[in-house]
C-alpha cells in the first residue's frame, strides 16, 4: 500500500438543475484531475444536480417549482449518471467521491442527500445518506440511516466522508474514526444563507461557514490524527441566474444569494493545521501554490503522506490507547431503512 498519494478537491459549480450536464462536467473534471496524476478526486455536497439554496431564501409555499425540478433532476444510485461516473473512475484508475441528490424507486418524490465513494475499479465502496438534513434542507431531503457510516478501503488508505453538518456530530465522526479512517472528506455547499441582508434585519450576522467548516474539520483531524479534505461547491453567475429566474421574487432571491458568504475548499494535516495545496493550469500545466479555493472555480491538489497519521496517535489514540472502552460503548445500527418489510406466508400444507 502506497503511503503517499495525490488528492484533488474539485471546487466546482453544477450546471444547476441539470443532472445530465452536471454529470458531463463531473466526468470532465475527473479526467482533468487524472491527467494531472490524481489518485483521489472529490466533489462537493449534492453536486448533482444542485444544492437547494433556494430553501433558505423563499418560504416553502413558494418553492413548489423548485421541489418538482429537484425531484426530476435527482438521480438513482443505479441510474445512468452513476454508471457513467463509475465507468470514468475505472477508466482513469481513480477513486472518486461525489455528492448527489438521490431519489429512490419506491417513491415519486423521496430524496436523500447522499455521498458516494467509488473505487478505482468502478465499484461503489460507500453509499452514505446524510443522517439528518440541516435547517432548511429538511424541506427537500429525508433523513438517512447508518448504512453508510463506513470507510472505504482503497489501495492507498482508508477514506471516510461526512456531509456538511454531520461533521458537527461527534458520534458520526467517531463511527468513522473507529474504523481506522486516515483521510476524512467533508463536503459543503457553495453558500449556506441564514439571513437576507436588509435595512431592518438589525445586527444579526451571517453564519460564518468558512470558520465553522474549518473548525469542525480541524477538530476531527486533530482528534483522529487524519488528513482532512474540505470540498465545497462554487457559486457561479449561471446558478444565480437559473435560481433567480425560477423564484417568485427574482430580485429578492438574487440579493439573498449574492450576499451569502462563500465556502472554501482546502486541505488539513493530521494536527488540524492547513496543508498547502496547489492548482495546475489546464492549458500550460503550470503549477501555482494555493492554500484554498473560494470565489474561483478549479481543482485544488495536495499530496498526502499517510505516515504522518502515526505520530499523533502516541498522544491521543481515542479509539485505542487513549480510550476507556470499559466505560464507553458506542453501538451503530447500519440497517438500510426501507418504508416497509414484506413477508410471504408459507403455502405448504400439512
Amino acid at each position: 500500500m502506497a503511503s503517499r498519494f495525490l488528492a484533488a478537491a474539485c471546487h466546482v459549480s453544477p450546471i444547476t438543475l441539470s443532472a445530465a450536464k452536471t454529470t458531463e462536467k463531473c466526468i470532465s473534471f475527473i479526467n482533468q484531475a487524472a491527467k494531472n496524476s490524481a489518485d483521489l478526486v472529490v466533489f462537493p455536497e449534492s453536486y448533482i444536480p444542485a444544492f437547494p439554496i433556494w430553501g433558505a431564501i423563499q418560504a416553502p409555499t413558494q418553492n413548489h417549482v423548485f421541489f418538482e425540478r429537484m425531484v426530476k433532476e435527482s438521480i438513482y444510485i443505479d441510474g445512468e449518471e452513476m454508471h457513467a461516473i463509475r465507468d470514468t473512475a475505472k477508466q482513469t484508475g481513480t477513486v472518486v467521491s461525489v455528492g448527489i441528490s438521490e431519489k429512490v424507486r419506491y417513491s415519486t418524490a423521496t430524496m436523500f442527500n447522499s455521498n458516494i465513494i467509488i473505487g478505482s475499479d468502478g465499484e461503489i465502496l460507500v453509499h452514505h445518506r446524510k443522517l439528518m438534513p440541516t435547517f432548511f434542507e429538511k424541506l427537500t431531503w429525508s433523513p438517512g440511516d447508518g448504512y453508510g457510516l463506513r470507510v472505504a478501503n482503497t489501495r492507498f488508505g482508508k477514506i471516510g466522508a461526512l456531509i456538511c453538518g454531520e461533521n458537527t456530530n461527534p458520534l458520526a465522526r467517531y463511527a468513522l474514526m473507529a474504523q481506522g479512517e486516515q483521510v476524512h472528506i467533508s463536503t459543503w455547499p457553495a453558500i449556506w444563507p441564514t439571513v437576507v441582508p436588509s435595512n431592518n434585519h438589525g445586527s444579526r450576522p451571517h453564519y460564518d461557514n468558512v470558520a465553522a467548516n474549518k473548525t469542525r474539520a480541524a477538530a476531527h483531524c486533530f482528534e483522529n490524527k487524519c488528513f482532512g479534505i474540505l470540498c465545497a461547491g462554487h457559486l457561479d453567475e449561471a446558478t444565480l441566474e437559473v435560481v433567480s429566474s425560477l423564484a417568485q421574487k427574482s430580485g429578492y432571491m438574487h440579493h439573498g444569494l449574492t450576499y451569502a458568504p462563500h465556502a472554501v475548499t482546502c486541505f488539513l494535516d493530521p494536527t488540524g493545521a492547513a496543508l498547502p495545496g496547489h492548482i495546475i493550469d489546464p492549458e500550460s500545466g503550470e503549477r501555482t501554490e494555493k492554500k484554498d479555493l473560494c470565489t474561483e472555480e478549479g481543482i485544488l491538489y495536495a499530496e498526502l503522506d499517510l505516515e504522518k497519521c502515526v505520530e499523533g496517535k502516541q498522544y491521543h489514540d481515542i479509539v485505542g490507547g487513549y480510550q476507556r472502552l470499559d466505560v464507553f460503548n458506542l453501538k451503530i445500527d447500519r440497517t438500510r431503512r426501507k418504508p416497509a418489510t414484506f413477508t410471504r406466508k408459507s403455502t405448504t400444507e400439512f
